[in-house]
């Protein structure tokens, strides 16, 4: 616990994955009535440093980008918000980014996300032995890296060369069944990944993805706490959270608001989870600001540009009823 937490107090992080292009409706739009559509940052790994940076934090992005205009959109959005992109390369060829369309509502809300080809699939050995690790205090990963090679390959490398310098690796793991040849596959994949984590974030489906039956997800992140890692965050959607940290169980609730759409929460959680860490703030604090974070992002459009900064954050847990009861 205590080398993790040294790791995450530098509020230095290197991101291993990937950047992608949003486009989403007006609120309350259906796709098919939009005569126009807004334009954002996307990609969870992407997201996650936008959002560590808006809140004060810093944080570089290890992936690749395709060599086109989109791939150009990327990269002049991570450094718009301050994201370093020193390990960001272009790949040429049919690689693309990807790309992502989605509803600005809840009821009927769709998600279309195009990854054929995927340019940030293309990241390699070389590219991840490219990092100065020393330069940071702790590594973050989502679990879409895994799901193809020559990424996965990469990513376990990078773990590798992390370890071998000290930092803490912190694990999204973000399973998204359209990347991956099969089930098996990323059953097998996501829990070799997450036994080398120190510290493990997911929702319930997630977990009980990992364990193979949703009723036993709860027992394996207890298991993980247990075994390999020093925090787990088992996430339940409006039912808020149960971390397992030193033996502990803290369940903490949400804070309510009237969503827009649903995506871009859990990228927001870890934002803030790690900047509230990062300023030795206490473990169910540091959720429960994560969990405000959240709920923000969720009520405003787009993803990246939904995030909160550090006044508006402050602004909303201090005027806004919750969080609820756990």
């Amino acid at each position: 616990m205590s080398d993790l937490m040294a790791g995450i107090r530098q509020n230095n992080f290197v991101i291993v994955g990937r950047a992608g292009i949003d486009f989403f409706t007006d609120a309350g739009v259906a796709a098919e009535d939009a005569e126009t559509v807004s334009v954002g940052l996307g990609g969870s790994s992407a997201n996650i440093g936008a959002g560590i940076c808006k809140l004060g934090g810093q944080a570089s992005l290890v992936t690749r980008v395709s060599d086109d205009s989109v791939g150009s959109y990327c990269v002049g959005q991570l450094k718009k918000y301050g994201v370093g992109t020193e390990y960001v390369t272009p790949v040429g060829g049919e690689f693309r980014n990807s790309l992502a369309f989605y509803e600005s509502r809840v009821e009927g809300h769709r998600n279309v996300i195009y990854r054929n080809g995927a340019a940030d699939f293309q990241m390699d050995a070389s590219d991840v032995a490219a990092v100065d690790y020393a330069k940071f205090g702790a590594l973050i990963t989502a679990g879409t890296v895994f799901a193809a090679e020559p990424s996965r390959s990469a990513t376990f490398e990078a773990f590798k060369r992390a370890k071998a310098a000290g930092l803490p690796i912190i694990f999204d793991v973000d399973y998204r069944p359209y990347s991956w040849p099969s089930p098996q596959v990323a059953e097998e994949v996501l829990s070799r990944a997450a036994a080398e984590c120190d510290m493990i974030v997911g929702n319930d489906e997630e977990f009980g993805f990992m364990a193979g039956d949703i009723d036993k997800g709860l027992a394996k992140a207890r298991a993980l706490a247990e075994s390999t890692a020093s925090i787990v965050v088992y996430k339940m959607g409006e039912k808020g959270a149960v971390t397992f940290a030193g033996g502990e169980e803290i369940r903490t609730g949400i804070w309510p608001v009237t969503a827009l759409k649903p995506t871009g929460a859990g990228d927001s959680f870890m934002a803030g989870l790690m900047t509230g860490l990062a300023t030795d703030m206490p473990l169910r604090e540091a959720i429960l600001r994560g969990s405000a974070c959240a709920s923000v992002t969720v009520s405003r459009p787009g993803c990246a540009p939904a995030m909160p900064d550090t006044a508006t954050l402050d602004t909303f847990m201090a005027e806004h009823p919750g969080p609820t009861d756990a």
